[in-house]
């Protein structure tokens, strides 16, 4: 039996206040990370990039421009450092570690308690690579060929299939039933009508398999998938 070093995990960060010291390349690509999944951002830095800055501008995010200090870890859920000092970097994990929070050090895997996988994200839809930090490069590798094997018909449907599940919830369907429906729906090859737009043959499937009241239009907003 191979053990696994990490524990994968989704994690909420939903309206958690998350810190990111560093606001340069590296910390703005960790702090858009965050802001997607809705955290409540904190920036620390004495200087930071052009898009930082606009999401302080846009009130985004808060911006503290200065340098570190360790009470700033205090009331945290998340922190991530991301600087180029590995003295800093050192005692960003060694404050979080000591009030038992979740810290990530960029490119410095020996010093955190989670380490950050590459991502492909299509809305809901998410793949996540790891290589237990061993080589971020090759996660990278794996990451592009992904990208180019799932578009953005994965979100769609997706989207698709929550807002069938809240209606056959509203309508009183018990949940166990649900999924020999949503299996039915992939196998008859959803997905596959998502990606080339044809809405009409995606209703007919709706309704062969969900009964009338089951339409692409009244199911999802407004979306770039055309008509047939």
């Amino acid at each position: 039996m191979v053990n696994m070093r990490y524990y994968p995990v989704n994690l909420d960060v939903q309206g958690r206040r998350c810190l990111v010291v560093g606001g340069g390349r590296v910390g703005a690509r960790k702090v858009d990370t965050l802001n997607q999944c809705g955290a409540a951002v904190t920036v620390v830095s004495p200087e930071v990039s052009p898009a930082v800055m606009l999401l302080a501008a846009e009130k985004a995010i808060v911006l503290k421009q200065r340098p570190y200090i360790a009470s700033d870890v205090e009331g945290m859920f998340l922190v991530i450092g991301a600087t180029d000092d590995e003295t800093l970097n050192r005692q960003i994990h060694a404050d979080a570690e000591r009030l038992n929070m979740l810290c990530n050090i960029a490119d410095r895997p020996e010093i955190c308690n989670f380490i950050l996988p590459a991502i492909v994200r299509r809305g809901c839809f998410v793949m996540a690579i790891s290589t237990a930090g061993k080589s971020p490069a090759f996660a990278k590798h794996i990451r592009k060929r992904l990208e180019t094997q799932f578009g953005p018909e994965y979100g769609v449907v997706l989207e698709l299939m929550g807002a069938i599940r809240s209606k056959l919830l509203a309508d009183a369907h018990e949940p166990e039933v649900h999924k020999p429906l949503f299996e039915q729906l992939i196998e008859d090859g959803l997905l596959e009508l998502v990606k080339d737009q044809k809405i009409g043959q995606i209703d007919q499937l709706l309704e062969k398999v969900l009964g009338p009241g089951y339409r692409y239009d009244q199911l999802m907003p407004p979306n770039p998938l055309s008509q047939e």
